[in-house]
């Protein structure tokens, strides 16, 4: 058995970028970008007023109360050429209108009062410049708006699509494919006879991958037989950058991955990692496919999709695995194993000073998932022995 930590490397290290691909922006949520994004044109593009008001130049409104005539609306829309602002005058305008020439404050209309047919009275002190929103002072044209290894999220889309990124570059999504062993193994809604299990394993990967954005490419359940196995894995090598497998990766008589991985030119990276649970994971790989073989223990499986698998997904897609990572103290009464990092199930509680507090859940055991009902955090336990005062976790 390896370290936790020598098998996260292995895993990060056995993988690299995927290619990249343009993609319209609409397209692009929830991937990650593979090239800078820099802004079409200056933001703001125009000089533009910041509220509903009047465009004015200071010099004629420096001494209040004053009242001035009012020639012109500036509306927030297209105009040919730039309004213009007659010397001793106001012109009436909105929010996000072109700033006349000749005008460098702008009035808000709360300190105003009307004057009379088509005059104005400017009531308060008003600073030169005042909400006048200056082309380019948050952008300049051709600038940075987004850095590679970005997520596009809805917040991000809405900041580049200002900044008139129609199309973007982004990394390919890994093409997986899931494999569940097990004879065992009945699928969900099939009712069970004596030996039997519902398959639980199929649907979280499943599920799981969807919520990281990526689509299978394939589900299947293979029968446990070497024929079936070696054939499942043959065309799954074939058509994936990752393939997932549950169960059939340990030491049982029934147990053909490993083996036959191997006799498929596959090399094995690693197996057996001192962790608890989860232990007997698999990692090998065929060309630019990588296997990672999971214990088929729902609750192993779970763990190592957290750990493992979204760790080798996150390379995949540009980001640092390490990123995910938080920290917290370690929490009270917690069981330490001997020589294995322990993975905790728990619920994360920040407190009233914002310190996060980890909670203990019951029903650890690797068959069980009911408490996934109630957690929120994946917590490292180090192992008996290790200076454990703050501990690593991760939010699910």
């Amino acid at each position: 058995m390896i370290p936790v930590d020598d098998a996260l490397a292995i895993v990060a290290g056995a993988v690299g970028p995927l290619p990249s691909e343009v993609l319209s922006l609409a397209d692009a949520l929830g991937r990650v970008l593979a090239a800078d994004v820099h802004a079409a044109f200056a933001l703001p593009p125009f000089d533009q007023s910041a509220v509903d008001g009047y465009a004015a130049r200071h010099a004629d409104i420096a001494q209040v109360p004053v009242t001035l005539p009012v020639k012109g609306v500036v509306a927030a829309r297209g105009y040919d050429q730039r309004p213009f602002l007659d010397l001793g005058t106001m012109m009436r305008i909105f929010t996000g209108g072109v700033v006349p020439e000749g005008a460098d404050t702008i009035v808000r209309q709360e300190a105003t009062e009307p004057g009379g047919d088509e005059r104005t009275t400017v009531t308060q002190r008003i600073e030169t410049g005042a909400d006048y929103r200056r082309a380019g002072e948050e952008l300049a044209a051709g600038s940075r708006v987004a850095k590679a290894g970005v997520v596009v999220t809805p917040g991000v889309v809405g900041a580049l699509a200002l900044a008139g990124a129609d199309t973007v570059s982004v990394y390919a999504t890994p093409r997986v494919t899931v494999l569940v062993s097990g004879d065992e193994v009945v699928p969900l809604g099939a009712p069970l006879g004596l030996g039997q299990v519902t398959d639980s394993n199929g649907p979280l990967m499943t599920a799981l991958l969807q919520s990281w954005g990526v689509a299978p490419v394939a589900v299947a359940h293979i029968a446990d037989s070497e024929a079936a196995v070696r054939d499942a894995l043959a065309r799954a090598f074939a058509t994936s950058d990752l393939v997932l497998t549950s169960g059939g990766v340990s030491v049982g008589d029934y147990d053909f991955i490993p083996a036959v991985a191997r006799e498929l030119g596959a090399d094995v990276l690693l197996h057996k990692v001192a962790q608890k649970p989860g232990m007997p994971l698999f990692v090998a790989k065929r060309g630019d496919s990588l296997l990672l073989g999971l214990p088929g223990n729902p609750g192993a499986v779970f763990v190592n999709l957290h750990v493992y698998v979204r760790a080798a997904l996150d390379v995949m897609s540009g980001l640092d695995p390490r990123a995910r990572w938080r920290r917290a103290r370690m929490p009270d009464g917690v069981r330490r194993e001997e020589g294995k990092t322990f993975w905790l199930r728990a619920r994360a509680v920040y407190d009233a000073d914002g310190r996060v507090r980890i909670e203990q859940l019951g029903h650890q055991a690797s068959h069980m998932l009911s408490n996934l009902t109630d957690a929120n955090a994946l917590v490292r336990i180090p192992p008996a022995g290790e200076a454990a005062d703050v501990v690593e976790w991760l939010p699910l």
